[in-house]
């Protein structure tokens, strides 16, 4: 049983509206999470993207193909349960938010870490109310803990679907200010990608790619790119 793979059984996917938002058919069975619970959607546009997952499926059905479907799921089965867990976690990376370090060295890379990075500081003071201290090499500085704490509300207030996506956009950035400007508009997918690459892209410069360096980069640009469309799309 344990290489039993489900096929696909249904003739088409359709988005059906359903008290508190829209969940998706396959003919007329509702998808359910893996943990067997109803997969009801916050915007009709979530929805119209995983039925399209659905849709696109042929022959054994591949959850590698379906990262709209995995990201929803993880966020009714995972995200609900230990909520204020998660939020908990992902302010923590404030602490030691990635924009907030600095090289000591060389120069040039002073600089370019400044004029990327400062600009969104500057715009987490202002939009956020939530300015961060910065420092040079890698010893500790301590962040205002009022700041932290107000943080720590707007993560909780982020709901069950958009803090699913955030987990990614911080995780794979290390930067909560960078996630949130992502997410608030602030800066494209791209952008943002490009912006927590600071480091990376320099290294390169200086010493070439590396092969799997690069495909691995390629893969999280992809969750990144994904998380940020999940959470426009969470309404």
């Amino acid at each position: 049983m344990s290489n039993w793979k489900p096929k696909r059984f249904w003739t088409a996917a359709a988005v059906v509206p359903q008290d508190g938002g829209f969940t998706v058919h396959l003919d007329n069975r509702p998808v359910k999470t893996p943990a067997k619970q109803p997969l009801l959607l916050p915007t009709e546009a979530l929805a119209a993207l995983i039925a399209a997952e659905w849709d696109a499926q042929t022959g054994l059905v591949n959850p590698e193909t379906m990262p709209v479907t995995r990201m929803a799921n993880s966020a009714i089965d995972k995200v609900v349960p230990q909520y204020d867990e998660v939020a908990t976690l992902l302010t923590a990376y404030g602490e030691t938010d990635h924009l907030c370090y600095r090289a000591t060295h060389p120069a040039k890379l002073i600089a370019r870490q400044a004029e990327a990075w400062d600009p969104l500081l500057l715009w987490a003071t202002k939009a956020l109310q939530a300015p961060l201290k910065t420092t040079a090499g890698i010893v500790h500085v301590a962040q205002d803990p009022e700041v932290m704490q107000h943080l720590h509300q707007r993560v909780l207030g982020l709901g069950n679907f958009r803090l699913a996506a955030f987990h990614d956009l911080v995780s794979i950035s290390g930067s909560l200010v960078l996630a949130f400007a992502v997410g608030h508009g602030h800066l494209t997918a791209a952008e943002g990608w490009r912006l927590s690459r600071i480091d990376e892209d320099w290294q390169i410069e200086l010493w070439g790619e590396d092969e799997d360096a690069a495909a691995a980069a390629a893969l999280k640009r992809e969750a990144f790119h994904l998380a940020s469309q999940f959470y426009s799309l969470c309404g």
